[in-house]
């Protein structure tokens, strides 16, 4: 998908925009437009809101956005972001342990 994105642009000259500024504040921008999907709903009613295809092709498109913008911005970056990802799991999983199981400690070495 992230060369597929980094050709898409390339074929238009959109490379001298992707800058990690221009692409942060991209992502930013349309992560608030699917938050503005939920703005003024209730807990309820958010829960619910794949259940109607205005709603959910509007959710659907600004998930794609987020994540377009989010694999552009690691390419430029170079951030592998299944490697980030699973690395910020793992450092969740030792600060937020699982109540009632022994703690593991890891060395800095593994």
């Amino acid at each position: 998908m992230q060369r597929r994105l980094a050709d898409f642009a390339a074929a238009r000259g959109w490379e001298p925009y992707h800058t990690p500024k221009n692409l942060a504040v991209a992502l930013s921008v349309e992560a608030a437009e699917l938050v503005e999907i939920f703005q003024w709903l209730t807990p309820e009613q958010s829960a619910k809101v794949m259940e109607k295809p205005e709603t959910a092709h509007r959710v659907a498109d600004e998930v794609a956005d987020v994540l377009a913008y989010l694999l552009q911005f690691c390419e430029v970056l170079g951030v592998d972001v299944l490697d980030a990802l699973a690395a910020k799991i793992e450092r969740n999983e030792l600060r937020f342990p699982v109540p009632g199981e022994p703690t593991a400690h890891r060395h800095s070495s593994e």
